[in-house]
């Protein structure tokens, strides 16, 4: 399968731990993927024409289909790419909950650690920035209480870590057994992170060596095949594409949202974000999706979890 076979777009840059997260799960799928490479502050302009203002790294572009959150474009991979499917247990449903652990409380704990223990030495933009993003209004003192309270932050992440290493003391591969699943890309984004970006990342993992064997056998898996594109090209593909998303709202839905209803969609924390506004194509219980028109992209649909999100009616 070629890249322009599978139509995968991510944008993303390389130091962004989200996006190595998605970047593990192509590996793990093994599809082809187009890489656009967005800035790592805003603005981020080319990004922002097709998501309606969404700035958060990755966002994942199947024609004019904008999937915002790892969460969302992990779930839109396993509907895509059922053949290429990794499920080595049945507790596929736990493993999501225990994928959004992971990717809400968990990596903030991280976040947390290697802001923290950077203290001064971090650039004021990006502190500002992704303090504000992950850590609220007061993030600067938020900032200055991370790096008084490391120790303490080390030892609330040395627990998932002797949890993981316990997992895998049995010899297995990854954290299901002999095949890789979601939930390693969504564990491993955490400790690749703390690993690469603290100065004592490498020794903390080092105590945990069934952590660390595991480590390096998701990092051979590798990101899957890719091929560089520039953001124009990738708005070119949306302005030329529809959404192939069907409309529709499931039952029961709490909000009692429609079709063509007009809404606003964002992070369910205060960071300082812009929301996405447009209309309702489809809802169900994990995903809602909205169309909007971008002044550059033409008709686009975007994708958002439900779970981690806040939707306003207008």
């Amino acid at each position: 399968m070629s890249p322009e076979d599978s139509g995968i777009i991510l944008h993303n840059y390389p130091q962004s731990p989200v996006a190595e997260k998605v970047r593990v799960a192509f590996g793990i799928k093994d599809v082809n993927w187009h890489n656009v490479e967005i800035p790592r502050l805003p603005p981020k302009p080319m990004l922002t024409t097709l998501t309606g203002g969404y700035r958060r790294t990755p966002v994942m572009q199947i024609g004019a289909d904008i999937y915002c959150d790892s969460q969302c474009i992990i779930q839109e991979l396993e509907h895509r790419y059922p053949a290429l499917a990794s499920k080595p247990s049945p507790e596929d449903g736990l493993m999501q909950c225990l994928g959004r652990w992971a990717d809400g409380a968990l990596f903030t704990l991280s976040v947390k650690i290697v802001l923290g223990a950077a203290g001064d030495n971090l650039p004021a933009d990006f502190a500002e920035d992704r303090g504000r993003l992950y850590l609220g209004e007061n993030w600067a003192e938020g900032l200055k209480q991370a790096n008084a309270e490391l120790p303490h932050l080390v030892s609330q992440l040395r627990a998932p870590l002797s949890w993981l290493d316990q997992q895998l003391s049995d010899g297995r591969a990854f954290l299901q057994g002999a095949k890789p699943a979601a939930i390693d890309a969504q564990m491993y984004h955490v400790t690749w992170f703390v690993h690469g970006r603290w100065d004592g990342g490498a020794a903390l993992i080092a105590q945990f060596p069934h952590v660390e064997k595991w480590m390096g056998s998701v990092n051979a898996i590798g990101h899957g095949k890719q091929v560089e594109m520039t953001p124009e090209a990738a708005i070119a593909i949306a302005t030329s594409h529809k959404s192939s998303a069907e409309p529709g709202v499931a039952d029961h839905d709490p909000q009692g949202l429609s079709v063509g209803q007009r809404i606003s969609v964002i992070p369910d924390v205060n960071g300082g974000e812009q929301a996405v506004e447009g209309t309702v194509r489809m809802a169900n219980a994990e995903t809602v999706a909205v169309d909007r028109v971008s002044d550059t992209a033409g008709d686009v649909c975007v994708h958002f979890p439900r779970a981690g999100y806040r939707v306003d009616i207008m």
